[in-house]
This record gives C-alpha cells, sequence and structure tokens, in this order.
C-alpha cells in the first residue's frame, strides 16, 4: 500500500499554482493577483465587522468568474469550510463527508484509494477564499449604496426635466434599475413608479416611452400601480410603442403587459386590440429576431384565455400563421403554439380557419409522436376538431397524410390512456370513409409520414 508522502517544498499543501509550481500563501496570491486580481490583505475586507462566509456566498451568486481553486471539485460551488485528503485534493466538507457515506473510499478527483481517511482543515484556503468574497461583497455593498443615491436623485432630476434631458435621466436611471436590487427598492419606495407611469400617454415620445417601459418591467408593481397601467391611453402608448419598437423594446412592452394581466381585476377588453395581436404575431414571425418568439406566444396564450378575445385572434390570421410557423419553431414554442391553436379550435370561427388552411392537416400528422406527449395531444385534439367538422373531406385528407398509421403508434405506445383514447375515436371516425381492406391498406406502418 502506497504511504503518504507529504510535500518537501516549503509552502502550504493543496496550494500549486496553474502549472508554474509555485505554492501560494495569502500574502502571495493576494498580493500578485492570482486570485483575481484583488489587492489587499486582511480577512474582514475593510469592514470593522466579521463578515459571514455562506451570506456573502449567496449574495454574490452572480459573479462570472470565481477562481477555480475555491471551487469544490463535487459540487462545482464555492468552498466555506474546505477540507484536504491525503492525496492532496481539497473538498467541501460536507461534500466529502456525503461522498464517503455512499461507500466511497476513494479520492473523488484522482478516484486514487486513500489510505487515510483524516480530513485536514485547509486553514489558508479558507482564509484565501473569505479574503476574495470579503472584498468583492464590500465593493458590492459600496455600488448598491451609490446606486440607491443616484437613483434617488434621477428620480428627483425626472420630475423636473423635459426634452432630451428627460430621456438621459431615464437611460440611466434604467441602467441603475437593470443592474442594482437597491436602485430598484429605491424608485419603489420613493414613489417613482406613480411619476413613471404618468409619462405614458397619448403624447408620449417613442424615446421616452421605451426607456419607462424598461424601468417598470424591473420594479415589483403593486396592484394599485397595475391598476393604474391599465388605464386606455396607457395601454395604447403601450402597444404602439410593441408596433414600432426594436426587438428589446418590444420584449419589454409584452413582459409588461403580462404582468398587467396577472391582475385579479384585469379586464379581457385591455387586450381586445386588433394592433396589439398584429403586433403580436408579427413577433412571433419575425425570422431575424427569434429571441421574440417564446415571449410573443406566451403573451398570446394568456390573451387566448379570455373567451372574448378568441375571435378576433382568428380574425387577424393568426392559425394560419402559426401552422406556417410550427415546423420551424423549437419545442418550447410549438407547444404554445399548438396550444394557442388548440384554444382556438374551441370556436366555430377557429374550426372553419383550421380546416380551410391547407397545411394543418399534414403539419399535424406530422407532430403525432415526433416532439413529446403534449404536443401529441394537442396535435390530436386539432385533428380532431376538423375532421368532426367535415368528416369525409378532412378523414380523407388526414388519412392520405399517414394519419392511420400515427394513430396505431400512439394506441400501441406508453401514452396516457386519455391520448390513446382519443386516438382510437379519431381512428374510427376516419375508418368510415372506408372499406374494410382499403382501409387496413391505409393503416401500414410503411405509410408512416417519412
Amino acid at each position: 500500500m502506497p504511504m503518504f508522502q507529504p510535500s518537501k517544498r516549503e509552502g502550504l499543501l493543496g496550494f500549486e499554482g496553474g502549472g508554474d509550481g509555485r505554492v501560494l500563501d495569502l500574502d502571495t496570491a493576494v498580493k500578485d493577483g492570482v486570485l483575481g486580481g484583488v489587492a489587499g490583505g486582511g480577512y474582514g475586507g475593510g469592514v470593522g465587522e466579521k463578515l459571514d462566509l455562506k451570506k456573502m456566498i449567496e449574495e454574490l451568486n452572480n459573479l462570472s468568474e470565481i477562481p477555480c481553486v475555491f471551487i469544490c471539485p463535487i459540487s462545482l460551488e464555492p468552498m466555506q469550510d474546505p477540507v484536504t485528503l491525503c492525496t492532496g485534493q481539497t473538498y467541501e466538507r460536507s461534500n466529502i463527508l456525503k461522498w464517503f457515506s455512499l461507500g466511497h473510499y476513494t479520492c473523488p478527483t484522482t478516484m486514487q484509494e486513500l489510505w487515510d481517511d483524516t480530513l485536514t482543515p485547509n486553514k489558508t484556503l479558507y482564509h484565501l477564499t473569505y479574503t476574495w468574497f470579503s472584498q468583492k461583497y464590500v465593493q458590492m455593498k459600496k455600488r448598491s449604496e451609490d446606486a440607491q443615491g443616484r437613483a434617488s436623485e434621477l428620480l428627483t432630476t425626472l420630475k423636473k426635466v423635459k426634452g432630451q434631458a428627460r430621456i438621459q435621466t431615464l437611460k440611466e436611471l434604467q441602467q441603475l434599475v437593470a443592474n442594482h436590487s437597491t436602485a430598484r427598492k429605491t424608485i419603489v419606495d420613493e414613489g417613482g413608479v406613480a411619476h413613471l407611469s404618468s409619462l405614458l400617454g397619448p403624447l408620449t415620445s417613442y424615446a421616452v416611452g421605451c426607456e419607462v417601459i424598461a424601468i417598470l418591467v424591473n420594479l415589483t408593481l403593486s396592484s394599485e400601480s397595475k391598476t393604474n397601467l391599465m388605464q386606455p391611453a396607457k395601454v395604447s402608448s403601450i402597444v404602439d410603442i410593441l408596433n414600432e419598437g426594436l426587438i428589446e423594446t418590444k420584449v419589454n412592452c409584452v413582459r409588461l403587459i403580462e404582468t398587467l394581466m396577472e391582475e385579479k381585476d384585469f379586464r379581457s377588453e385591455i387586450v381586445s386590440s386588433h394592433s396589439l395581436l398584429v403586433a403580436l404575431m408579427r413577433l412571433v414571425r419575425d425570422k431575424k429576431h427569434p429571441n421574440g418568439h417564446l415571449p410573443g406566444l406566451g403573451l398570446l396564450k394568456l390573451i387566448c384565455m379570455h373567451k372574448q378575445v378568441r375571435s378576433l385572434v382568428v380574425s387577424i390570421g393568426a392559425i394560419p400563421q402559426l401552422i406556417e410557423f410550427i415546423p420551424s419553431s423549437n419545442t418550447d414554442c410549438l407547444e404554445l403554439a399548438l396550444f394557442v391553436l388548440d384554444v382556438l379550435s374551441s370556436i366555430p370561427e377557429g374550426r372553419q380557419a383550421l380546416k380551410d388552411c391547407s397545411n394543418t392537416i399534414p403539419t399535424m400528422v406530422k407532430l403525432l409522436m415526433r416532439i413529446s406527449e403534449s404536443c401529441t395531444d394537442y396535435a390530436l385534439s386539432i385533428l380532431w376538431s376538423v375532421c368532426k367538422l367535415s368528416p369525409e373531406e378532412c378523414s380523407l385528407r388526414a388519412v392520405d397524410a399517414g394519419l392511420a398509421a400515427k394513430l396505431l403508434l400512439v394506441i400501441q405506445s406508453g401514452c396516457s390512456p386519455v391520448l390513446k383514447q382519443r386516438a382510437a375515436e379519431l381512428l374510427k371516425l376516419c375508418s368510415l370513409n372506408y372499406s374494410d381492406t382499403i382501409f387496413i391498406s391505409k393503416c401500414k406502418l410503411t405509410r408512416t409520414i417519412q
């Protein structure tokens, strides 16, 4: 059995530099910037009271680059209580103990058998970790305090300025809100939401409206604030900007309308807007900016939950547009599009529009047993609505597109009993237009869509 031989080099166990043979100690690491260029020693990070490492790690969870020596190889999270094994590898104590509890008596990184199960606290690594995080934490807190004060100043300025000065003030405020939670809280606490909302209306310029909406979507709006924003003139202003804006602005408009729709007192008349629905479909069909597809479909889904609006959605030609969109969409967008089509198939106008679209049946047949069970469910429901509307015409088209074979696959699959029952009913409906011999030939699995 191999015997553990401690390093003969002077220094600290477990702190070999990145390939240059150096062994790091606290002062050298911090002074030379090996751990991210943090200057200065001390474990308090320049503050009077002892900071809690766990709290600092949690609050700094958005840091993009954390030195790899602080990361536990097991959890890939920063270590709060690092311990070193006899192999020289360091882990978070709770993680390596869990590893042992599972019956593993090896080093997770090297897979060497352990000849000594002693866990040696790696105090040097702890102090390095503490120093690095405490200084980052103090810097973050200082920036937050600065952001809080600056947000308050900008709110005061915003109430006094007009024209280009107002736009510049809004732009700076938007940057603060996007990056600092303290700035967001300051705006809400100091009544800034009401003032920002007052800037939306019939006379709102595009430049002002874009910035106001970008700020509002990042704030926690009260019920009163949402009610205020649901005034027709303000909603109309948001819709106008949705029609004109860049993709980021359009997505912000969608997010803001979604927030308003969460309110209990929301009325469907607010989104019963031809202009809004046309703008949403334009966003969904925009091939140059696919990042707008999912938000657009998400809002369209919410709108279609209101029965009073469904006829209007059908009237703008949403159904053939969504059918055309489906083949090139990703899974998340596909499920939303199918949900909307399924909901629209619940009204006569929707069923007729689905029937009139030549691509409805072949597109739905292709989706059966292709993507997910929910997609199959929606596709079956849509096909049932269309075939029930015109059994002779639509059933023939569906069977020619390979529906019978696909339905047999659904029935023989591990799908839910409800889905299988629906497939069986649709198969029975389709069979009524054929003799037994011909229909059996149509059911051959070789006819499954290529």
